[in-house]
């Protein structure tokens, strides 16, 4: 009978442990559901940022946006819907394009960047106000093509596109190859706004440009027969840099209040006319070199590797084309006319327009689209 009883007292126990242990688990597994509904975090959705298990420095810099600004004029429309998709295709990163253009060539824009292969970009179509540049600009007959208002987007950067702090400026006559991603990295030094490819240092002046002087020189840009000018104090065999390519830093841009700057002088170019007449052509850059003298970072070369517009022959190896990160045709002969260097490299990220207003002249058919 005491056995018996001994019996029934350890099965007590044994059940008196075991609803205790179950209600500890049971507590336990509770807490953990609370604090799995509270989180509003879902694991599936979080950035790298939030992957407790991986090492910190595998954050993906890639999900930060990048700001690409682009001038998109009605003539010139297909080199920049080229640009855009050549800048699209060769980057895993979040970019999103600011199209500078005018009122009267936005729909024509915009029905192109509906095609099925610019659907998945990310862009803002932002108007340009002609009337910034009142009695900043002259009619000059020699330079007719320059004086186009949208050449001048780049200096209003913090206009048109507000909100960022850092943003990459292209003209409509490149090809990327590379990723924009590298680009946009490009360290600036303190104080610095803006990096541009200097002439001097570019890979590009590995071929000399028959006749084109001080290409190269802030003397083949600015007037140095002028007081204003001389009275600077810069050299004249300062080197220059292509303003067609660049990254800038746009809280320091608005600290230092460059807009302003460039305006200046602009106007006394107006009233004075500091610009050299000689050579370099392009009146978007004489005031840059101005304001950024000694005052700016570089980009890697690769970047802006140019002057394929410089004549209709190629004065760069395939291998050297290839391996090029961008493509710039600056000067006469567009990569979408008659005659130019390189166009097939060009012709692969061109999509042709679904309106048919834009078309390519090529030396064997007078107007002819890219298949």
């Amino acid at each position: 009978m005491a056995f018996r009883k001994v019996n029934i007292v350890i099965l007590v126990l044994a059940v008196a442990l075991f609803l205790l242990v179950l209600h500890h688990n049971f507590l336990g597994l509770s807490s953990l559901l609370r604090n799995e509904i509270s989180d509003p975090g879902i694991v599936g959705l979080q950035s790298i940022d939030f992957v407790s298990a991986g090492p910190r420095h595998v954050i993906d810099r890639r999900q930060e946006d990048i700001p690409v600004v682009i001038a998109a004029s009605e003539s010139r429309l297909g080199g920049a819907i080229a640009a855009i998709n050549s800048i699209q295709h060769n980057t895993r990163s979040k970019v999103i394009f600011y199209i500078v253009t005018l009122n009267d060539t936005a729909d024509h824009l915009r029905s192109w960047l509906n095609s099925e292969i610019l659907k998945s970009i990310r862009y803002k179509i932002v108007n340009f106000d002609t009337k910034l540049l009142e009695g900043k600009i002259k009619e000059d007959a020699d330079k007719r093509e320059s004086i186009k208002p949208l050449t001048f987007a780049r200096f209003y950067l913090p206009i048109l596109v507000p909100d960022a702090k850092k943003v990459i400026y292209m003209d409509d006559d490149v090809i990327v190859q590379g990723d924009v991603l590298a680009l946009y990295n490009t360290p600036l030094k303190p104080g610095h706004a803006a990096a541009f490819s200097e002439d001097c240092d570019s890979a590009s002046t590995k071929v000399v440009i028959r006749g084109a002087g001080n290409q190269y020189n802030y003397i083949g840009y600015l007037d140095y027969k002028k007081e204003r000018i001389r009275k600077l104090s810069m050299k004249a065999s300062t080197c220059s840099f292509n303003p067609g390519v660049f990254v800038a830093n746009l809280t320091e841009w608005k600290r230092q209040n460059i807009t302003r700057q460039l305006e200046k002088w602009m106007k006394l170019n107006v009233e004075e006319g500091l610009y050299s007449r000689t050579l370099a052509g392009s009146i978007t850059t004489p005031p840059l070199l101005i304001v950024f003298y000694q005052q700016h970072s570089t980009i890697d070369p690769m970047w802006n590797v140019r002057h394929l517009g410089s004549s209709a022959g190629k004065r760069y190896s395939p291998q050297f084309v290839k391996a090029a990160k961008l493509l710039h045709w600056n000067g006469h002969f567009k990569p979408w006319g008659r005659t130019a260097s390189y166009t097939e490299v060009w012709e692969k990220w061109y999509i042709p327009d679904p309106t048919g207003k834009f078309s390519l002249i090529r030396r064997h058919t007078d107007t002819s689209n890219v298949k």
